[in-house]
């Protein structure tokens, strides 16, 4: 284990190269960080692997989804001296040698793959975009405006990166939970007599109840036909990060059948997730039927829909291919149950786009509003308009 190497003055070093594979599978580690890192292994000592491996996460990790990547990361860094000193090699500019990365999940892989030397980026442009805070502002700018269907494989690895960083607020409504409150129009009796109880019967003031103020519950439709293949998977990405904080979030995939994707959406890891919703999915890459999809969650997943306060998101560019009148009937069903229904149309990438197809205008007739999700800009704006069009209602 490479632990033994510290005995030697390799500690620092070894810290240092373990954070740096941290940082670049997307855990915010920054300075502070490492040094309280190496306070943790003098406190606990390097003769227990498992205390060792506890302490630096408790200092290293703060959110629940990075904590497998971690695990991984320690298992394979503090593993062997051999392999670690060649994993180390590629965190270190000043150290020499190769390793193939490991078979783990891909931000592990990612970050333990040896970067590119600055002669093979000039020689490979279209290559050489990397996930680094050094990166200029013209290019993060013409990364966000980029759509998501022109970018190349390193670009695409790096907008997925960053679209799990995009905040997605929902408008906080009137819940249907009751809170104690100042300006309620329900009195609190039961608080009110345990007041009295206290100040030998008086009462000082009349407590009151009001309405909580919550997220609306989210019930999210994505297209997993092959016109959407380029966005599904950052859209799940996105939202999977950032809807995790909602206390009712229903997620499913729509192609030629329904697929429920909430129990996918429930694990912390953003890659574990992508990887439980391609096996779920049997269909992808297939046509679209909205209608008997649609149909399908009116059946068997009515409940999903709380009343009329759902918000849903219909993820799609309209290219259906089902009955027409179908998805006029449950588009019609489903607006009744909800609060509003969104269409995230990617085609809105195209300044003259008219929703002309069959599908298409009977979605723009269905729907609420029509929204664009075709770049990092667009999801950025998507916060904001949709707390402008819940205001409506």
């Amino acid at each position: 284990m490479l632990l033994g190497d510290a005995r030697q003055g390799k500690l620092l070093g070894n810290v240092s190269g373990f954070a740096r594979a941290l940082r670049r599978a997307g855990l915010p580690v920054d300075a502070a960080r490492i040094a309280l890192a190496v306070q943790a292994m003098q406190n606990v000592g390097l003769s227990r692997r498992d205390d060792l491996e506890a302490a630096l996460e408790a200092v290293l990790v703060g959110r629940e989804r990075d904590r497998g990547v971690f695990r991984e990361l320690f298992d394979v860094f503090f593993r062997d001296p051999a392999v670690a000193s060649k994993l180390l090699a590629q965190m270190l500019p000043s150290a020499e040698g190769r390793a193939d990365p490991p078979r783990q999940r891909p931000r592990v892989r990612e970050a333990l793959a040896a970067p590119r030397s600055a002669r093979d980026a000039r020689q490979q442009p279209e290559q050489a975009l990397e996930f680094d805070a050094c990166m200029s502002a013209s290019a993060k700018r013409q990364l966000r405006h980029a759509d998501f269907n022109a970018l190349g494989a390193a670009e695409y690895q790096l907008l997925e990166r960053l679209a799990r960083e995009v905040p997605l607020p929902l408008p906080q409504l009137p819940g249907r939970r009751l809170r104690a409150g100042l300006r309620g129009a329900r009195a609190d009796w039961p608080r009110l007599l345990r007041q009295a109880a206290r100040c030998g019967g008086e009462c000082v003031e009349l407590p009151r109840l009001q309405r909580r103020r919550e997220a609306p519950p989210l019930l999210v439709l994505v297209d997993v036909s092959g016109s959407m293949e380029r966005y599904t998977r950052l859209l799940l990405a996105f939202l999977h990060a950032a809807t995790r904080g909602l206390r009712r979030r229903d997620v499913f995939a729509v192609g030629t059948s329904l697929t429920d994707l909430t129990p996918a959406f429930g694990l912390p890891d953003g890659d574990d997730m992508l990887a439980a919703a391609a096996a779920a999915v049997s269909d992808f890459a297939g046509g679209t039927r909205l209608g008997e999809c649609l149909a399908t969650l009116r059946q068997r997943h009515a409940r999903r829909l709380v009343g009329r306060r759902s918000l849903v998101l219909l993820i799609s560019d309209g290219l259906d291919t089902g009955d027409v009148a179908q998805l006029q009937q449950e588009l019609a069903w489903l607006r009744r149950r909800s609060r509003r229904v969104l269409w995230l149309n990617p085609l809105l990438r195209y300044d003259a786009y008219q929703p002309s197809a069959r599908g298409a205008a009977a979605l723009h007739a269905g729907c609420d509003a029509m929204l664009a999700v075709h770049n990092l800009a667009s999801l950025e704006q998507l916060a904001a308009s949709l707390a402008a069009l819940m205001a409506g209602r």
